[in-house]
């Protein structure tokens, strides 16, 4: 496959047990009772080859090791990548398990009382190169940690069940990451890479060492653990995100494209992102946040009903000089925001770098950024938007937007700089440098386009899977 084919994913899930019970007669002749549940889901794609991870030795009692069984499960199971594909089942229990990797045609599918369990040993987890884009890993200057869940260059993968869980035990990496001892990044909770038609849907995902790619349903994280960011499509096409609840310490939804000049070199986008009806709790960061790694571009994002509580901001667009790309054609519509420290946050002077070899006269291009239909409460400071000198972040487009402010707000409730745009029906009164000549466009609010991506036509089967207990 194509390394640049970017990820297609999807999040509705339907599962459906039904449990029947049988007599059958034993080696001995003797009649014994078998029961059959059989677990009913919806998906991009069924199976025709089924196994339980305990044909493969694995034992769920929360202290064996499982990451041979794992992988030798995975890796058998690959053998039907051309004949309708697989799927393992993970029963009740708690499976400790190092980093394994996925194959193509292949589900996980997690019974509801059942935890994958992240190993707590640094050896589970082979050491892989950084980031193309990146140039170099977030925590350390050299590589990083295979995620717990891992694929590359792969087509048609599902991560489902009926809301079991996958523990990554962050609170190991954590101290590590507070006490200097990493030498490496710490892994991805689940990490899928150059891959197409992916879902990920109806599994709980809790306590992830770093970030989560692709897709969740349930993602929670202490708000005080370090780049807990919920949701990263990174240099991803055709991605839908929806009905996900997370609490994080960091962005519960963080779109990114590649840092500084890596970024630009790789030069892969994040487009036709979908991210509908999220609810968000993040003291620290964003409901959805669009950089700061944004150097191979972000562009046709729809946002719509987002609903966050105790959040430092709603969407927010991070840069800086040196990024280069653009942010453009960003579209959020249906906002209930709670307890907010901001409602729009816009910044192109983040800090960080790579490294000290970024082009100072890359500067990145955001324009075309739309929000309406906005209602916001126990608001500190309604807007702080500040673009770059030189270089202002144009096109910004706020229409019926509500925002009461929190008894102790800001003395300045709007704060704006090297911005242009224009706003309808937004109180309090938004800066002067919003005040831009309306368009006819603006009659009925804020651009929100009508026509339908591509991922929005994937139609999902019905599939089963029948396990006897």
């Amino acid at each position: 496959m194509d390394t640049k084919e970017t990820m297609k994913n999807i999040l509705l899930c339907i599962v459906t047990i039904i449990t029947l019970s049988f007599l059958t007669t034993n080696a001995q002749g003797r009649k014994v009772s078998q029961s059959y549940e059989t677990y009913e889901y919806t998906a991009i794609t069924c199976r025709s080859h089924s196994a339980s991870i305990t044909d493969f030795g694995g034992v769920g009692d929360g202290k064996t090791l499982n990451t041979k069984a794992f992988q030798s499960a995975v890796d058998h199971l690959s053998q039907y990548s051309s004949d309708g594909g697989a799927q393992l089942f993970v029963p009740a229990g708690k499976w400790l398990t190092g980093s394994f990797s996925l194959t193509s045609h292949f589900t996980l599918f997690l019974h509801k009382d059942a935890t994958l369990l992240a190993a707590q040993d640094l050896e589970e987890y082979p050491v892989l190169k950084a980031l193309p884009s990146y140039g170099r890993g977030r925590d350390a200057a050299g590589g990083r940690f295979a995620s717990l869940v891992f694929g590359t260059n792969l087509s048609d993968v599902i991560i489902t069940g009926n809301n079991g869980t996958i523990d990554g035990q962050g609170s190991f990496w954590w101290q590590k990451f507070h006490g200097g001892k990493l030498k490496y990044t710490r892994p991805y909770l689940i990490e899928l890479m150059f891959s197409d038609t992916i879902q990920i849907s109806n599994i709980t995902l809790i306590d992830s060492p770093s970030n989560i790619l692709v897709k969740g349903v349930t993602i929670i994280a202490p708000v005080k653990s370090p780049n807990t960011d919920g949701i990263n499509p990174d240099s991803c096409t055709n991605t839908r995100i929806e009905d996900c609840y997370i609490i994080s310490g960091d962005d519960c939804v963080a779109v990114k494209s590649g840092w500084d000049e890596y970024g630009i070199a790789f030069g892969m986008p994040t487009k036709h992102l979908i991210i509908r009806r999220l609810t968000c709790v993040s003291p620290y960061s964003a409901a959805i946040a669009l950089g700061s790694e944004m150097s191979g571009g972000i562009e046709d994002v729809r946002a719509e009903d987002i609903t966050a509580y105790q959040t430092e901001s709603g969407v927010r667009i991070k840069t800086a000089v040196g990024r280069g790309a653009f942010v453009r054609n960003v579209y959020v519509r249906g906002m209930s925001l709670h307890t907010m420290k901001w409602v729009f946050w816009m910044t192109g002077n983040y800090k960080a770098h790579a490294d000290s070899h970024y082009d100072p006269h890359a500067l990145p291009e955001i324009t075309g950024i739309n929000y309406r239909d906005i209602v916001a409460e126990n608001v500190s400071m309604a807007g702080r938007l500040e673009g770059i000198s030189g270089d202002p972040f144009t096109g910004i487009c706020i229409s019926n937007a509500t925002i009461s402010m929190a008894v102790k707000h800001k003395k300045a409730i709007w704060m704006c700089s090297d911005v242009e745009g224009v706003t309808s029906g937004v109180d309090p009164k938004p800066c002067d440098l919003l005040d831009g000549k309306q368009s006819e466009k603006m009659d009925g609010g804020c651009e929100f386009p009508s026509d339908v991506l591509e991922i929005d036509n994937v139609e999902l089967k019905s599939c089963s899977y029948q396990n006897v207990t």
